[in-house]
């Protein structure tokens, strides 16, 4: 009897929402891109120091160039482009030293956790850092 009346229960209750069709899924709700960029040993007094970066529909923060980086990150992620990932340690890059320069990004970025490092002492080095300009200072010109 019992299971009966918990059959009936269950099917009345999905009667009830039958009409209702299904719910279409909830949007995933990530993190605004926000950035914390910190660059020494650069040789330039301007592109040192640490700054905040925030790309919520329009550019923000203390980034010297806010609206040119996201500009930079939004293509990037339209490309599919990660460009926090770290060179793989069985890379051949050419032996070409662009300066002491480090970078250190955190935050979040497309929703991930962001934590990289950034220096110029390879080729692959030098191009990774290329690349996430002008999030990353454009320096030796």
């Amino acid at each position: 009897m019992l299971r009966r009346l918990a059959l009936a229960t269950l099917a009345t209750a999905a009667a009830g929402t039958a009409g209702f069709g299904s719910l279409p899924p909830l949007p995933l709700l990530s993190p605004p891109d926000a950035l914390t960029v910190t660059i020494s040993e650069s040789g330039y007094r301007t592109a040192d120091g640490t700054f905040e970066l925030t790309c919520d529909g329009q550019a923000g923060g203390t980034h010297p160039a806010a609206e040119d980086a996201c500009r930079r990150l939004e293509q990037l992620a339209t490309e599919g482009a990660n460009p926090f990932k770290a060179v793989p340690r069985d890379a051949f890059c050419t032996q070409v030293y662009g300066g002491a320069a480090v970078a250190e990004v955190t935050g979040t970025w497309q929703g991930r956790k962001i934590d990289a490092r950034f220096s110029r002492v390879n080729g692959c080095e030098i191009d990774r850092w290329n690349n996430l300009q002008p999030v990353l200072p454009i320096l030796g010109r």
